[in-house]
């Protein structure tokens, strides 16, 4: 999820109870900066993109997202918040950043990207593809959380009384309590996805792999990816009409090649297999080369890669040219 996101489920984390001291009620100093660090401590490992695109994506959502670190990783916010506000020290408030952080791992987790959850015993990408790393109405959600009890105070001031934290607290319950119902409409729409794909008959001589993947804002309406041995079905499903195949596009992905295999035992090709849940391959004949290209089909299509991609050129002797993870440039599907 995006941080932005990340900081306002902290901030309303904060605000529903976390960042309140016991029995006075009073406001824990520090602790709703405390439980915004908390909320995106688990990003700590963005840092690998200042060694490149190939790295980032090898350390990103690694060991720093998994839950084995995660009251590692509360250590971080705790010591922050003490540092710059003075924060307390006590075990509530760490147990509090075990839950921002949490919340951090919850929402990544929803996303088509994946996290490495179960780091070191497993290194697999679970990945629950219900919302985009941008959702527009959890924003919106959080938004209407802080900008109600601002204008309640400000009425309040203005007929003379006595602001409370009140407010902010309710309407942090309510937001957080819609993050969950909404999130919930998802992963029910997601099924629903699914099941309308999965009654169709599709071609082939195996049991296809379908996928529901977000796209837009509507949860109703979804990127459906239908993968065969022998081609792979990119098609709209749309959960308010009918389900039309026809209204797809099919691409067919390059079978094994000399070149395919030269490109794939590179170190580039090797990383990106293990993060790449929907892999495309693609060879072009290109000059007295060949090209090939890795897509994986979270993130783009077979003829608009987008940014996960892998590209090699290749020799006619099998030598590898120019491997590299990154942009890959458009090309024609075979």
């Amino acid at each position: 999820m995006d941080n932005i996101t990340h900081t306002l489920t902290g901030l309303m984390m904060a605000r529903a109870g976390l960042a309140y001291s016991g029995k006075s009620q009073t406001t824990n100093r520090g602790g709703s900066l405390m439980m915004m660090l908390a909320a995106n401590a688990p990003d700590l490992d963005a840092v690998s993109l200042f060694f490149g695109g190939l790295a980032y994506m090898q350390y990103h959502r690694g060991y720093a997202h998994s839950l084995l670190l995660a009251p590692v990783m509360a250590v971080i916010p705790l010591l922050l918040a003490r540092w710059i506000r003075g924060a307390w020290l006590s075990w509530r408030n760490y147990l509090a950043c075990v839950l921002g952080v949490l919340s951090h791992l919850a929402l990544d987790l929803t996303n088509v990207y994946g996290i490495r959850l179960f780091l070191p015993f497993s290194s697999r990408w679970p990945h629950l593809d219900i919302t985009n790393i941008i959702d527009p109405w959890i924003l919106l959600i959080f938004l209407i959380a802080i900008a109600a009890p601002a204008l309640s105070g400000l009425v309040t001031s203005e007929i003379g009384g006595r602001k409370s934290e009140r407010p902010k607290r309710t309407w942090a319950w309510v937001a957080l309590i819609a993050l969950l119902g909404y999130e919930g409409l998802r992963f029910t729409a997601h099924d629903r996805a699914i099941a309308v794909m999965s009654a169709h008959q599709f071609g082939g001589d195996s049991v296809p792999h379908i996928w529901a993947l977000p796209t837009g804002v509507s949860p109703l309406r979804w990127r459906g990816i239908v993968e065969t041995t022998e081609s792979v079905l990119d098609v709209p499903v749309d959960l308010t009409g009918e389900f039309d195949p026809g209204a797809g596009r099919v691409s067919y992905p390059a079978p094994p090649s000399p070149a395919l295999d030269a490109a794939r035992s590179t170190p580039e090709f090797q990383a990106f297999l293990r993060f790449n849940q929907l892999p495309f391959w693609r060879v072009t004949p290109e000059d007295d080369l060949v090209r090939v290209d890795l897509i994986d089909l979270r993130f783009g299509t077979a003829w608009q890669p987008g940014f996960a991609a892998a590209s090699a050129l290749v020799t006619p002797d099998g030598r590898v040219r120019d491997a590299h993870f990154g942009i890959s440039i458009p090309g024609r599907g075979r």
